[in-house]
C-alpha cells in the first residue's frame, strides 16, 4: 500500500530539514528549533483544522533559529524540499511574516538559498538559478562541506 501523499511529502520534508540542521551543527553553528511542528508539539494538526491570522502566522514559523559561533547572529532559517528546484514568493505568499527569514532549498540536484527580501524582490530558486548555499556569504558556510551535504542530499532523494 503506498504511502499517503502528504505523509510522503512530509517525511521528505523533515530529512530536508535533518541535513541542514546537520549542515549547521557541522559548521559549530548552535541549531534551536523553532517551527510549529517544535516548538507547539501537536499544533501541526491543529492548524490544518483552523483558520485565520494567528494559525497563519504559527504555520509560517522558520524551522530554525540559527546562531553563527564567530560573532553570534541568529538567523531565520526556513528549509523547503522542492523536487523540481523551484521556489519564489507564490510557495510563500505576500504577507509572510518573517523579513529576515532565508530559504534552504534542498532539490535533487543542488541545495540553493535566498532570503525572503530577494524573494520579494522579485528573485526565485529554479534549477538553472546560481543562488546556491555555498554564496551566502553572511552566512560563512565553508565550500567543502557545503558540498559534501549537498551529495548527502543527492544520494538521498534520487530514490524517492
Amino acid at each position: 500500500m503506498p504511502l499517503p501523499a502528504f505523509s510522503l511529502n512530509s517525511i521528505k520534508g523533515r530529512v530536508a530539514e535533518t541535513i541542514i540542521q546537520e549542515l549547521f551543527l557541522a559548521h559549530q553553528f548552535n541549531v534551536f528549533h523553532y517551527g510549529m511542528e517544535r516548538s507547539v508539539p501537536g499544533i501541526a494538526q491543529l492548524t490544518r483544522r483552523t483558520n485565520g491570522p494567528v494559525n497563519d502566522r504559527i504555520r509560517s514559523m522558520p524551522d530554525f533559529v540559527v546562531q553563527d559561533p564567530r560573532n553570534n547572529r541568529l538567523h531565520f532559517v526556513e528549509v523547503k524540499y522542492r523536487a523540481s528546484g523551484t521556489f519564489s514568493k507564490d510557495d510563500v505568499g505576500d504577507d509572510y511574516p518573517w523579513p529576515h527569514a532565508s530559504f534552504v532549498v534542498v532539490s535533487k540536484e543542488h541545495i540553493k538559498c535566498l532570503t525572503w527580501k530577494q524573494l520579494a524582490a522579485g528573485k526565485a530558486i529554479a534549477p538553472d538559478c546560481g543562488n546556491l548555499l555555498i554564496k551566502r556569504v553572511e552566512l560563512g558556510l565553508d565550500r567543502k562541506l557545503v558540498t559534501q551535504f549537498t551529495e548527502v542530499a543527492r544520494r538521498f532523494f534520487s530514490g524517492v
